[in-house]
């Protein structure tokens, strides 16, 4: 291990190597910015540009777009509310209400910190066990994953907000909105009313910069436009306080993101929903979650990046791809004349390790880069908003049109938006709709091949022992925290009632008990005196003056 891992060292600190990586982290991270963009059309954007280079520089360059790309989406997420992906939907939440507050560039840092944390963590996993994994993944057949779409589906209860009704609402709106097109498994088309523009579906990016970022402007314009915010550079900087509460946090981002990144084709979205839904079950600042928690930033951003490091486990030892960027990224190991499987580690271990190894260096790099900057780019936040709207605006529109790739992406945008301004005019969360979206397809295709492998019978979720062990831990996730609560709460409950008990105070039942002695001249003792006692303070206060 450690002759593979200085093997790989060598190949990826060569100056080209190096210069290449650099190259890939800040085109990523621009790229990330962009609303609609992303690591998938980043990497296939620039694909062409590495057909010249050697295989090692060209994987090298593409994977530095890929995980910068991660980086650049939360920029966006945090400043002016529009992820750059789906897997920052998670990052929106807690980061604008952090940068609303003035502490933008503390939102910024900690996302940095926990995706370098997250990041290393994950890469030593993955040089360790990733053949070990990738055998264990195989056993994940259509019920496991059926099993974690439910997983998935449970966590948008952590993102309904104060009002669960309104939360289900929408995200039943996101799941009715997936089903539009051709049907999984079934050559049908559905609710697409003779449209060809609807055969394809309706795509969540597009959804996604419309009700986040145009929703955002449009209701800030009718509210009549919000003062650019005038803060300190010191709130802008994140505190040692921070990082301690906030560690916890990225530790078990991390692990989840690991393990829902190892998985084939879970990609780092559903990672980075349940992270953060696991995080506002267990966290002691879930009441902060949704007004601006920098652990909800924290666990996020964290399980984002392992799992975009984890998505290398099945695309390397297994040859199938962990999410879509891996998907576009296989395409080029073939272009390049490698074959991934479990071969490759012994084929070509220069190639192999001089990819795993450049990812501490990209990591590295982002970090440099991006954790003294982060303040600076919190500067955006008091630019006049005449001048900002409009270009949120425009690259939006821009965003939308080079998802779809024609006119009809730029109606459903507009539409989105409007959908937005009214959704926040009136309180409806917007988290669950997009998750509703992103998730539905996944679990409707989990759905309809676990029917098909059972021959109908929906229950061998149950019968499987792993997919068993999955709902099992789902229902803990969600139940045990709660519970754990109450009982605290009626413990602390019985514990002041025996404290007033101790004390005698009259609403205690001792007290009563006390009062009702058998004894009828100290009671009737008591009460002339207290009958005298009152008479006196009455005819005292009428003699005193007004």
């Amino acid at each position: 291990m450690l002759e593979n891992i200085l093997l790989g060292f060598q190949t990826s600190l060569t100056p080209e190597n190096l210069l290449w990586c650099l190259i890939g982290v800040v085109l990523g991270t621009v790229i990330g910015m962009l609303p609609g963009l992303g690591a998938t059309t980043g990497v296939a954007i620039l694909l062409p540009l590495t057909l010249s280079m050697d295989p090692v520089t060209a994987l090298i360059m593409l994977a530095g777009i890929y995980y910068g790309c991660q980086y650049g989406g939360t920029i966006a997420a945090v400043l002016i509310a529009t992820p750059g992906d789906a897997n920052a939907v998670a990052t929106v939440i807690d980061g604008y209400a952090l940068a609303r507050k003035g502490q933008a560039g503390k939102a910024l840092a900690i996302a940095a910190i926990g995706s370098f944390v997250a990041a290393i963590i994950s890469l030593v996993l993955l040089c360790l066990v990733a053949a070990p994994i990738a055998t264990f993944a195989l056993k994940f057949g259509p019920a496991e994953m059926l099993a974690i779409m439910i997983m998935g589906l449970l966590t948008i209860i952590s993102f309904s907000g104060e009002n669960l009704a309104k939360g289900l609402m929408m995200a039943g709106v996101g799941l009715f909105l997936s089903t539009v097109g051709m049907s999984s498994g079934f050559a049908k088309s559905r609710f697409t009313f003779g449209s060809v523009n609807l055969l394809g579906g309706i795509d969540f990016v597009v959804v996604m910069i419309g009700v986040f970022a145009i929703g955002e402007v449009v209701s800030q314009i009718g509210a009549g436009g919000v003062q650019p915010i005038r803060t300190r550079m010191r709130d802008m900087v994140i505190r040692r306080k921070d990082i301690q509460e906030s560690l916890p946090s990225i530790l078990r981002g991390t692990g989840v993101g690991f393990l829902l990144g190892c998985l084939p084709g879970a990609g780092s979205t559903l990672a980075a929903l349940v992270s953060y839904g696991v995080e506002k079950q267990v966290s002691p600042f879930k009441a902060n979650f949704g007004h601006g928690a920098i652990q909800g930033v924290a666990a996020a951003e964290s399980a984002n990046n392992a799992a975009a490091n984890a998505n290398f486990v099945p695309t390397l030892a297994l040859g199938v791809p962990g999410g879509t960027t891996t998907a576009v990224l296989l395409g080029a190991f073939v272009m390049y004349g490698v074959q991934p499987g479990p071969l490759l580690f012994q084929n070509q271990p220069a190639l192999v390790w001089g990819l795993l190894t450049s990812f501490f260096i990209g990591n590295v790099i982002l970090l440099v880069l991006n954790l003294p900057l982060a303040p600076a780019f919190a500067q955006v936040l008091r630019l006049n908003y005449a001048f900002l709207y409009p270009a949120i605006l425009f690259f939006s529109l821009i965003g939308a049109f080079a998802v779809g790739n024609n006119s009809f992406a730029l109606i459903v945008v507009l539409a989105a938006g409007v959908a937005g301004f009214f959704l926040k005019k009136y309180d409806y969360p917007t988290a669950p709709l997009i998750l509703g979206l992103v998730l539905g397809p996944m679990a409707e295709k989990a759905l309809v091949q676990t029917s098909s492998y059972a021959n109908g019978d929906l229950s061998v979720i149950f019968t499987e022992p792993i997919a068993l062990a999955i709902l099992v831990l789902t229902v803990a996730i969600m139940a045990v925290p709660s519970l754990v609560k109450r009982i605290a709460s009626a413990g602390k409950k019985r514990g002041d009632a025996g404290i007033g008990a101790s004390s005698g105070t009259p609403d205690a039942p001792v007290a009563e008990s006390d009062a009702a002695a058998p004894d009828p001249e100290a009671g009737i003792s008591s009460a002339t005196a207290g009958g005298s006692e009152r008479a006196t303070s009455t005819a005292s206060s009428r003699a005193m003056p007004d």
